[in-house]
């Protein structure tokens, strides 16, 4: 039976290697139970033996048709967060000497990350360049957003150390949701079915078109909605989407494990990749807005 998944980037990868000049088998995708997928009879052969070594008078697989590992995409990911986090602190430290240049990188960092992203996920772009492109721009918004609630935190408490403690514990909340999420995924406490993927989607869709809104509506009222705002309204939206944010890792993690599972190319490890990006840098944001509110709310 072929494997179907939910998850388009698996799809794309399955169409792929399931003509003939992929060597694996009429399935598109590995036998169970064996480290590498056998040649079927009446495809050519990719030059594996029984033992998985390359035989002599035989093509050896290229590079980029190496199945992918958890190695693969950890690695990326790390790549991706890694320009995250760099260009994040160049827009901080801008920010902080000059405001305006640093509130306009954020800007550049929100719009061009947003187009990016979109054409990213849309056309299913394996292209590290583009993806570690996608990277730093999302740096520069996250760098940006960063300075600028905790600026207006430190001038609301009156403590200069109140912005860089809001920064340095919405990333360890981060990572901490982030090891929730995996273990309640790793151990089944969280079961990614495919109707949990379509809720799950589904109010990521709502949520997004609702902030539009609030958006639009800024320009015209003070705080649009109040959505996002210190109040109780804004508390609970920020809940949600802090929820809704660490749901969209676990969708990630299935469609790792099945990518993996399926011995797909190595080169959609980027595209896996992209993905955890997006989801943690939107589970920072919200935590951090989260936090922001709270303190706001709460301040003495």
């Amino acid at each position: 039976m072929r494997m179907r998944s939910s998850n388009p980037v698996l799809k794309r990868a399955l169409q792929q290697q399931s003509g003939p000049q992929q060597g694996y088998g009429q399935q598109g995708y590995g036998q169970p139970g064996y480290g590498q997928p056998y040649p079927q009879q009446g495809y050519p052969q990719q030059g594996y033996g029984q033992q998985g070594y390359p035989q002599q008078g035989y093509p050896q697989q290229a590079a980029g048709d190496q199945p992918m590992t958890i190695d693969d995409v950890v690695v990326r990911t790390g790549m991706t967060l890694g320009a995250v986090a760099l260009f994040g602190v160049i827009n901080y430290f801008l920010f902080m000497s000059n405001p305006g240049l640093g509130m306009a990188l954020m800007f550049v960092g929100m719009l061009g990350g947003l187009v990016l992203g979109l054409v990213i996920a849309f056309k299913q772009i394996t292209n590290p360049v583009a993806i570690l492109s996608y990277a730093a721009l999302e740096g520069l918004l996250v760098g940006g957003l960063s300075a600028f609630l905790g600026a207006t935190l430190s001038a609301t408490l009156s403590d200069p150390s109140a912005g860089p403690s809001l920064v340095s514990q919405a990333v360890i909340g981060t990572v901490a949701v982030f090891g929730v999420m995996l273990a309640l995924y790793k151990f089944r406490i969280i079961k990614v079915t495919d109707g949990f993927v379509k809720a799950v989607s589904y109010a990521v869709m709502g949520a997004a078109a609702l902030m539009l809104v609030n958006f639009v509506l800024s320009f015209f009222i003070a705080g649009g909605m109040g959505l996002r705002g210190p109040t109780w309204l804004g508390l609970g939206v920020g809940i949600v989407f802090v929820v809704l944010a660490a749901l969209t890792l676990a969708i990630e993690f299935r469609g790792i494990e099945e990518g993996v599972d399926a011995g797909i190319p190595n080169k959609f490890a980027w595209q896996f990749a992209f993905g955890l990006t997006v989801s943690l840098v939107w589970l920072y944001i919200e935590i951090l807005r989260l936090l922001w509110i709270i303190k706001t709310m709460f301040a003495d």
